[in-house]
């Protein structure tokens, strides 16, 4: 497989892959070197982290290049000491409120359903789809920035589902039927905030394998009958946004970011207490953890204050992912803004599905390191709510490991035509 051969062999009778999971967040950014067996198995050998300035980063995207390749490069190397080996191969999360992914399902009524559907017959349904789906991001774009003609890039494509006559398939070529059904996920980003991760890949001189809406990787993350087949919304409280991924009939429908996160948090604590921003974080970080900290009552009424903020921002995202159907039963967070108690009280409190289309209360759970699949921690410090974006990540390496599926062999060669 050509993702095998790219990744650098280590010396030994049982001789691993080696990648590297780069999570450039707001307020960290995070490395981590792992191993992948044959088996699609993982395990992480080394972990660094490394604190962004206040400027370096602006609502989950790139501000300034050159100072996000010093606090990378400094977390890659912790965490490469830690490893005792240095991989070359990288595959890193982009976030922000410009990155648009969902899921487009493209019906086609074929003239002759009794004949065989050919390689070049599915290409053509996958084309289709993908135009659609680069109209819609170009669309939604260009209606937020209020500025036309915003080059927007591909960021990455899976194919979600296949059915002919309503039956689903794995690879739709050599059956006969009429009415075709083909299910893409497609998120999209502007040009200037994917090439700015790809210079810092270059800069690093590291090999991009890939870059990952990261609500996409932290949704895939976790694996279980019950997500796939009730399907679940995963929210990922970060330091500069809030990313939302809806799983519904077992695949990624739809990814929302908006740029509400802990910094803001933090930001009204100094604001409102009249602090530096560096004590709020840390009294932000204490009341969180169930910490002892001065004016208690005070803390606890601005983070309540925001919090509602935040709700109904995460209202406004889940009404419109829930147009059409009824929304899984079940939310996962993650995230370092997660841990405030009060953001999983706002979630569990009736007013907010009240007016939402839940067939029942949401069940609210915090997604633990432990849980994600595939791949084992053997540093130990991987058991934070703030590790399962990068481990996220990690995870989508090891699912390009994977033997290719006829229908993302197909997606691929359209994506190579389309270069979009």
């Amino acid at each position: 497989m050509e993702f095998w051969r790219r990744l650098i062999q280590r010396p030994g009778p049982d001789a691993l892959a080696a990648c590297t999971a780069l999570d450039v967040g707001t307020e960290f950014a995070k490395a981590l070197v792992f191993e992948i067996d044959k088996e699609g198995h993982g395990v992480v050998r080394g972990v660094g982290r490394k604190r962004q300035g206040l400027s370096h980063m602006q609502s989950g995207t790139v501000a300034d290049i050159a100072a996000v390749v010093d606090n990378c490069q400094v977390a890659l190397q912790e965490a490469e000491e830690m490893a005792g080996f240095r991989s070359t191969q990288v595959v890193i999360g982009i976030a922000g409120e410009l990155v648009k992914g969902f899921t487009i399902s493209h019906d086609q009524e074929r003239r002759r359903p009794d004949q065989p559907i050919s390689d070049q017959e599915l290409q053509r349904l996958i084309d289709g789809v993908q135009r659609e789906a680069l109209h819609e991001a170009e669309r939604a774009i260009t209606w937020e920035t209020g500025l036309p003609n915003v080059d927007i890039r591909l960021v990455h494509a899976a194919v979600t589902g296949a059915t002919i006559d309503g039956y689903a398939v794995t690879n739709p070529v050599g059956f006969q039927g009429r009415h075709v059904r083909i299910s893409i996920f497609n998120a999209f980003a502007p040009l200037v905030h994917l090439g700015a991760l790809q210079s810092v890949a270059s800069r690093l001189d590291l090999d991009l394998l890939a870059i990952v809406a990261e609500p996409y990787a932290v949704a895939r993350c976790l694996g279980g009958d019950q997500v796939g087949q009730a399907g679940a919304l995963f929210i990922d409280v970060g330091g500069g946004t809030t990313d939302v991924a809806l799983v519904r009939s077992g695949g990624v429908e739809g990814t929302r970011m908006f740029a509400l996160g802990g910094r803001a948090f933090t930001k009204s604590l100094a604001d409102r207490l009249e602090l530096p921003f560096a004590r709020a974080e840390d009294l932000k970080v204490d009341f969180a953890k169930g910490v002892a900290v001065d004016r208690p009552d005070e803390v606890a009424t601005i983070i309540a204050e925001d919090v509602a903020v935040w709700s109904a921002g995460i209202e406004l995202v889940l009404e419109e992912f829930g147009k059409n159907a009824l929304l899984p039963g079940r939310i996962y967070l993650c995230g370092g803004g997660s841990r405030l108690p009060q953001i999983p009280a706002a979630l569990r409190d009736p007013a907010f599905a009240r007016h939402l289309p839940f067939s029942r209360p949401p069940q609210v759970e915090t997604i633990e390191p432990g849980q994600v699949e595939a791949i084992g921690d053997a540093t130990g410090l991987l058991v934070d709510v703030q590790d399962i974006p990068p481990l996220g990540l990690a995870f989508q390496a090891i699912e390009m490991a994977a033997p290719e599926a006829p229908l993302d062999a197909a997606l691929r060669k359209v994506l190579r035509v389309m270069r979009v």
